[in-house]
């Protein structure tokens, strides 16, 4: 691993950010996030001043050993045509005024991912209890097929579209286990909640999905560095999101299912033991 080399990811570390869970540390998910196959590990590491270079190091180096992440071969009349241009000093001034050197394609569009950190050991749920999840979403037909999916699952699903709404939910008993949250909302912001939420000493604990259209390397990592436990972009697979859902709340994920004659699964099948 050299200053001037540039990875991309694998299949398998495309399918770590996608798979809605996951067992990497929060260092090694900001990493992966980063990973672009365009910046160098050098401009990588200088959009991350408040890493160690001993953690960048090792969980770089965990990524690689993991197959997550493979070198880019640089073509080489490129990079020579790269070197041998040189630069005006407003256009050196401009790139070193960019140290982050990750702004550009932080802010690209058409981001997916759909990932969750585990919180702990797995939970038993009693015979009769059930679960509380508060939707914030203020698109009212997503909204409703989210809280008709989880209480497929056997969740108890309150909405809020709104600030007012979020807060109303969110004092009201019992307390959520589990909060999916929109970025954009008509008259919130969702990182703002995200961490009001984080500092208020009743709900700081409480497991928080991001579930938005943001869908940039910055708002993910903005994400999960404001606390959230995951990030789920949209459009979404229903089967990600509870993936997801159930790696933050703690309970085991859903068995693979057979696979039906026409070559799909049967979604009735999977779900005959949610828990």
């Amino acid at each position: 691993m050299q200053d001037f080399e540039v990875y991309a990811l694998t299949e398998r570390g495309k399918n770590e950010l996608r798979s809605g869970a996951t067992a990497l540390s929060p260092a090694q998910i900001e990493l992966l996030i980063r990973i672009d196959g365009v910046l160098t590990v050098a401009q990588i590491r200088a959009g991350l001043p408040g890493m160690a270079l001993e953690a960048f190091t090792t969980s770089f180096e965990s990524l690689l050993g993991l197959h997550l992440l493979s070198a880019v071969r640089v073509d080489p009349f490129a990079e020579q045509f790269e070197f041998q241009v040189p630069l005006s000093k407003t256009a050196l001034s401009r790139a070193e005024a960019e140290a982050d050197a990750g702004a550009a394609s932080l802010r690209k569009a058409g981001y997916y991912v759909s990932i969750a950190r585990k919180r702990g050991p797995l939970r038993t749920l009693a015979r009769d209890e059930v679960l509380t999840a508060v939707v914030v979403e203020d698109e009212p037909m997503l909204a409703k097929f989210i809280q008709s999916y989880l209480a497929f699952e056997g969740f108890d699903v309150r909405l809020a579209g709104n600030r007012a709404e979020v807060i109303a939910e969110i004092r009201k008993s019992p307390m959520p286990d589990l909060i999916l949250l929109d970025v954009m909302l008509p008259d919130a912001d969702g990182f703002d909640i995200l961490l009001r939420l984080r500092q208020h000493p009743v709900l700081k604990n409480v497991p928080i999905i991001m579930l938005t259209g943001k869908a940039t390397r910055e708002a993910v990592i903005k994400g999960l560095a404001g606390g959230a436990d995951g990030y789920v972009t949209k459009p979404f697979e229903a089967d990600a999101l509870m993936r997801a859902i159930r790696t933050v709340v703690g309970l085991p994920q859903v068995q693979e299912v057979p696979v039906t004659p026409i070559g799909r699964k049967d979604p009735w099948a999977q779900k005959k033991n949610p828990r």
